[in-house]
């Protein structure tokens, strides 16, 4: 049958589509799978993870079988919708209800009404909108003293000068047991309150 040119079609492939390739080494089970990206879960965030990788270790990651266990929060602050959600995945295999935003005027909304529940708030110092990491850290401190506040920055390596001192600050790129710690640290241990 001729093409829509008019030329005859080449006979000289098959006619029948070619099998699809395995890319996945035979018996390899989605536990090695998830185990393996684990491996490299510290060098993605140091890299900074393109959406497509972030979505397969959402993935791969089971949902958790247990509600969770109290009714505190950790609200996580960051405009890089990726790392966000990288955090939040993180937060979620902890005791602590979860949930983030892009900037801080709706953290500070969230704070409002959710504040006496907030056990940990890990902000960026880069967001979104008007308000900076830092004027939020001095917001909360101010207005929520009992929660923690955990700052975190990819363009600093040392503690910026005005966060307030009862905040703790981890330079990007962070590790996921940092950010952990944090929360456990949120839970367990009262939060100093600074005058």
């Amino acid at each position: 049958m001729p093409d829509l040119k008019g030329t005859p079609p080449d006979r000289s492939s098959s006619a029948r589509p070619a099998a699809p390739v395995d890319t996945l080494s035979p018996g390899l089970s989605l536990d090695r799978i998830g185990q393996a990206l684990a491996a490299f879960y510290d060098d993605l965030i140091a890299e900074g993870v393109p959406e497509h990788l972030a979505s397969l270790v959402r993935n791969v990651r089971p949902e958790p079988a247990a509600p969770v266990k109290s009714d505190r929060m950790a609200l996580v602050v960051e405009d890089d919708e990726a790392t966000r959600q990288l955090a939040e995945a993180l937060l979620s295999d902890t005791d602590l209800g979860v949930i983030g935003c892009d900037n801080a005027e709706a953290a500070l909304a969230i704070m409002q009404e959710q504040g006496g529940r907030v056990a940990l708030v890990f902000a960026d110092v880069r967001l979104a909108g008007p308000m900076d990491g830092l004027q939020l850290a001095a917001a909360i401190t101010l207005l929520w003293p009992t929660a923690r506040m955990v700052v975190t920055s990819g363009r600093r390596a040392e503690r910026p000068a005005n966060l307030p001192p009862q905040a703790v600050f981890i330079p990007k790129p962070w590790r996921p047991f940092d950010l952990l710690v944090e929360a456990e640290r949120a839970t367990t241990e009262r939060q100093p309150i600074v005058p």
